[in-house]
């Protein structure tokens, strides 16, 4: 296992370069400029969408739900061909600029052209999504063992602090637009989305540099697609004999729904139910990505301290009190108060989330994109049930409060189903 400074930090530059797209676009410009664009004085907040009417909020959270659910139907036997070929970053490459060159097309979404935006968004997102995965995969390749909370910590630190400065030079070139020579607003913004991009690609170039390219120099032999299933069907037949990893994705599934449609829907309830404008939006946003960085490294330290289960429980408790405070906010600094609590436990559980599976991974095995493909499936389905659901729930009741209250029963799923879960003894190594 390589597990150098130089490519430990090389890994952690790929949260710097991909999450820029998650925070600008996942949750807060685009989400803003999207529901400005599709307005309408006539229908509210309806659109036309090939010729299907629907509400705004809802398609946007049916155009998520279909972006992870085709990365988790094409993840499992492109991550077993990985394994087999030892091409993880090949894939990785593939991912990415599939993502980051659908996010320069978002520079072509007007309101003439929503199906383009949709299109873009949906390639957009599986292109981040299934970039994740091997990504993911490199973690216990990397990091040993009494090292995975912290570098898994880190890695979504850089992420929290590269969005973060990305989305401070959008704001800047958004709010002082006619300095840079834009007309208006709009023009702005969609230039955001070409930069958005290319900072994604281009400082993804430098893990892709500096990642190893076959760990195990496995050599493939041909017949590479019949080999990558064959790869799959082994880790799914050894998953029936380690019961530990089975309960902890079952979890998992459960908390990860309340904890990504949180995240990728929260400025559309604010902009929807709160009617706040993006003056109120950034700043929430802004202190959500500063908090996020402490909280990753904090509940890292407490998993160091007391345990992984112990750590994720505290923070799914904290993630239901969050759903339920949400439910009866009316103000922006209730609103303020709950991005707050938000930051603190976000990047703790995301990044204590994948650090808990790399060490329930068995420590003989080659395939750990195919054992991180069964994490990124479940971690992609549970993201498609969160959004559709939230949006559905919004659908039939009309309110995006009662999709907020409903989140909190997922966590309290996954935290019935975790206390099951026990670490491998060798795993708490404290360093």
């Amino acid at each position: 296992m390589e597990s150098s400074k130089k490519v430990v930090n090389s890994w952690c530059m790929y949260d710097w370069a991909n999450s820029v797209y998650n925070l600008v676009i996942n949750t807060s410009i685009f989400p803003i400029y999207y529901t400005a664009v599709t307005a309408n004085e006539a229908n509210s907040d309806k659109v036309s969408f090939f010729g299907f009417e629907m509400i705004n909020s809802v398609l946007y959270s049916y155009a998520l739900s279909l972006s992870y659910l085709l990365s988790a139907l094409i993840l499992p036997l492109l991550s077993g061909i990985a394994d087999y070929t030892g091409e993880k970053k090949k894939y990785l490459r593939i991912f990415t600029t599939l993502g980051a060159i659908a996010c320069m097309g978002m520079f072509f979404f007007t309101s003439d052209t929503l199906e383009w935006g949709i299109i873009c968004v949906l390639l957009a997102s599986l292109g981040y999504s299934s970039g994740l995965v091997f990504y993911d995969a490199y973690l216990p390749e990397i990091a040993p063992a009494s090292m995975t909370d912290r570098i898994s910590a880190r890695g979504y630190s850089f992420g929290y602090a590269g969005s973060a400065l990305m989305l401070i030079l959008s704001l800047i070139l958004i709010t002082f637009y006619e300095s840079f020579g834009f007309t208006n607003k709009g023009d702005a913004t969609r230039t955001v989305f070409l930069l958005v991009g290319l900072w994604w690609i281009g400082f993804a170039q430098i893990p892709l540099k500096h990642l190893p390219a076959n760990v195990f120099n496995r050599k493939p032999t041909g017949r590479i697609l019949l080999n990558g299933y064959l790869e799959l069907k082994k880790v799914f037949l050894a998953l029936k004999h380690q019961p530990n990893i089975k309960k902890y994705l079952l979890s998992f599934f459960f908390f990860n729904m309340g904890v990504q449609t949180i995240m990728l829907l929260a400025t559309l309830f604010g902009t929807k139910e709160l009617k706040l404008g993006s003056g109120e939006l950034i700043p929430v946003i802004l202190i959500i990505q500063f908090v996020a960085i402490g909280g990753a490294t904090l509940f890292a330290r407490i998993s160091d301290r007391k345990g992984n289960i112990f750590s994720l429980s505290l923070m799914i408790f904290i993630w239901v009190g969050i759903c339920v405070f949400a439910y009866t906010i009316t103000s922006v600094n209730e609103f303020y108060i709950v991005a707050v609590l938000v930051g603190l436990v976000m990047g703790g559980i995301q990044a204590l989330s994948r650090a808990t599976f790399s060490k329930l991974i068995p420590t003989d095995t080659m395939d750990h994109a195919s054992y991180f493909s069964f994490f990124d499936v479940t971690f992609h389905i549970s993201v498609v049930l969160g959004t559709f659901s939230y949006g559905f729930i919004e659908q039939i009741t009309g309110s995006m409060r009662n999709s907020t209250l409903a989140l909190a029963s997922y966590f309290v799923i996954g935290f019935l189903l975790l206390i099951f879960v026990k670490m491998p003894k060798n795993q708490h190594a404290k360093t």
